[in-house]
């Protein structure tokens, strides 16, 4: 559906998709993490970790956006068009 012109399935589908990545980049920094533990790296290590975090971070806003977005469309979709 189409709402205030954007299409709305494709937008959340967008958000979906940026998650996933996001996702993936903090799978891949956990294993960084763990090497760097596992090697005694521990300011490095320190880094990782709090990198991860800040990708939880992102991935609770993107879920927000998402909530907001599906909150939003049902809003703007109680219009109703009338034939003149």
């Amino acid at each position: 559906m189409c709402t205030n012109g954007v299409n709305s399935a494709q937008f959340k589908a967008s958000i979906e998709q940026i998650d996933e990545a996001v996702a993936l980049t903090r799978r891949w920094t956990h294993r960084c993490f763990h090497t760097a533990d596992n090697a005694q790296l521990s300011k490095t290590a320190a880094q990782l970790q709090a990198a991860q975090g800040l990708l939880d971070e992102v991935r609770a806003l993107l879920s927000e956006a998402s909530d907001l977005a599906e909150e939003e469309e049902a809003s703007a979709a109680n219009v109703s068009v009338s034939l003149v």
